[in-house]
């Protein structure tokens, strides 16, 4: 062998060894692969474009979950006291990225299946404490992450964890913040603005993929002059700092190429007094073009809200028949106690249904507008049902279902297995009063009073209804509050965690629990699954955010439980 074929073998063996020490190269996340992603991979938020929540796995099942156990846990976060994790983790063969509350992005090695290794931290450097983090997307090589203080979306390369491009989004409010996870469509990063309940006039923004330049933004309050500025008839200048948060990460419909986003409160939130009219486009779900950001259709949920019914949850998109034909709907179970289902086209009403049991703030939903009964035009002020309405002088009523919903931030599922979809909904009534002292924006807050006052604990109903009907076929009750939200499988499972720590598998034929463990820890973060080498994991982040904590002001056994940030990852 001469001495240049030895330097060639020489220069082959350690070029391999090289290869053999470093990660794996992932393939390239392409739009192709987000509208069909691998059974085996969770690309995007929801897992999919339709907000389904639901995984084909079939690995983990009815038949075999009982010997469910931990296979690893990673520690994550760890910069403040009181921190929480709420994002969904995103695997793409056999390598996850999470966010925690600090933007920090990790990539985690989940390949061996007995042990998760942090590859790489990005750390955006985020100033101060913000709301909430709820995830990462997947587009090209990139990881794209949010960050707060300034609100930011940042594109990190997922091979070397370093910053490729970084967009700036406050324009001058210094409140934004942007909690929901990034949507990948097309050649965009679409996300939405949160930070509403602070004084922030929220919008929703284009940035492109590949340079993070500012393709457009839209605000929901619309300015004086343009479309929807006439239901603000306030004299206080409240479409400055009127609300209407994108919280969560809203849905794409690939076919007639619209972004399908729910929209917050309107701010302050407990004070109509001093917004009179509608408040358009706050508590509504609207559909943008992503190219232009061109408003296609709107429908308003609850016109003039009292009681923080934001309507940011996830719009799920579904197909079924409805009088013998089939239909292009979504389906959204609405923190102010119904259950909507609307044709995807137009946002035109199928149904609406209340899901909880006690809803007093108004009388029923008129099934062609999808309206409030008692909603009337011509007043600037809605009082509905009235028992439930705060006025100056009876400022304390009692409102059922509390502000927390009925259903909220976190997420329902739909599986496609069962044609049913499975809410985790709270079942407290509150009292909320009115306190327009407090209305005025100040350095902290713009509430228009403070905070309801919950009657009773906070408990869960987990509720399995047809969204075609908006019957509910199936219901268990637990003690605990539900902030996790819920993930759906082929295995006929459903998946869901509490803040008492207790993580669940449940039948999803009956919704009786088919596994159970408690950690100790609780949940503020949705569950989701993936394959490796031909083994199918359950995921899930611990660790409550203070909103969540806040819960357990009635349930004494929970008072002193800690708090700790935490993944854990589950197999057979």
């Amino acid at each position: 062998m001469t001495s240049k074929q030895r330097h060639s073998v020489k220069a082959a063996l350690l070029s391999g060894a090289v290869i053999a020490a470093c990660p794996a190269l992932a393939a390239e996340v392409t739009p192709q692969r987000l509208a069909n992603p691998e059974p085996q991979n969770w690309l995007m938020n929801h897992r999919t474009y339709d907000g389904q929540r639901f995984s084909p796995l079939t690995r983990i099942n009815k038949d075999n979950v009982k010997g469910l156990k931990l296979a690893y846990a990673v520690a994550l976060g760890g910069n403040s006291l009181n921190e929480n994790l709420e994002a969904t983790p995103l695997v793409d063969d056999g390598f996850m990225y999470v966010v925690d509350l600090w933007g920090i992005v990790y990539k985690i090695d989940v390949r061996s299946g007995d042990e998760g290794r942090i590859v790489w931290r990005m750390d955006p450097k985020q100033d101060k404490f913000p709301l909430s983090n709820r995830g990462a997307a997947l587009w090209g090589n990139f990881v794209i992450s949010v960050a707060n203080y300034p609100p930011r979306v940042i594109a990190t390369d997922k091979d070397s964890g370093k910053v490729v491009w970084e967009t700036n989004l406050s324009e001058g409010q210094a409140d934004v913040q942007i909690t929901a996870a990034p949507l990948a469509v097309k050649d965009k990063i679409i996300v939405g603005a949160a930070g509403g309940d602070r004084g922030v006039r929220d919008y929703i923004a284009a940035v492109d993929g590949k340079t993070g330049k500012l393709e457009w933004r839209k605000y929901v309050i619309p300015a004086p002059g343009e479309p929807g500025s006439e239901t603000w008839k306030d004299k206080n200048n409240a479409w400055q700092t009127g609300g209407g948060a994108m919280w969560v990460t809203g849905t794409y419909d690939v076919a007639t190429d619209q972004v399908i986003w729910g929209t917050g409160n309107p701010v302050p939130m407990f004070d109509a007094t001093y917004r009179p009219g509608d408040n358009l486009f706050t508590d509504s779900v609207i559909s943008w073009n992503p190219d232009s950001g061109k408003m296609n259709w709107y429908f308003q949920f609850t016109p003039g809200d009292h009681w923080d019914y934001d309507e940011e949850g996830t719009h799920i998109l579904i197909d079924g028949q409805v009088g013998g034909e089939m239909r292009h709907l979504l389906t959204h179970s609405a923190r102010n106690g119904f259950l909507y289902t609307m044709e995807r086209g137009n946002g035109q009403t199928v149904l609406a249904k209340p899901y909880l049991d006690n809803v007093n703030w108004t009388k029923g939903i008129d099934q062609k507008t999808g309206k409030p009964l008692d909603y009337d035009p011509t007043k600037e002020i809605q009082m509905y049902a009235g028992v439930a309405t705060p006025t100056l002088t009876e400022p304390t009523k009692k409102m059922c279902p509390g502000p927390s919903g009925g259903n909220n931030y976190w997420p329902s599922a739909y599986s496609q297995k069962t044609k049913l979809l499975y809410v985790p909904a709270m079942t407290n009534c509150a009292e909320v009063t009115q306190d327009p002292k407090l209305s005025v924006k100040t350095d902290t807050d713009m509430r228009g009073g403070p905070r309801a006052k919950a009657l009773g604990r906070y408990e869960t109903d987990l509720l399995a209804i047809d969204p075609l009907s908006g019957e509910t076929k199936f219901k268990t009750h637990i003690p605990y509050p539900n902030v996790a939200g819920a993930l759906a499988t082929a295995g006929g499972l459903i998946f869901t965690g509490y803040t008492d720590g207790s993580f669940v598998a449940y039948d999803d034929a009956t919704l009786q629990p088919a596994w159970k463990i408690n950690v100790g820890v609780g949940f503020d973060a949705p569950p989701m699954t993936f394959e490796v080498n031909g083994k199918q994991y359950v995921a899930i982040l611990s660790g409550l955010s203070r909103i969540a904590m806040n819960k357990h002001v009635n349930t004494p056994e929970l008072k002193e439980q800690r708090n700790q940030m935490m993944l854990f990852v589950f197999g057979l």
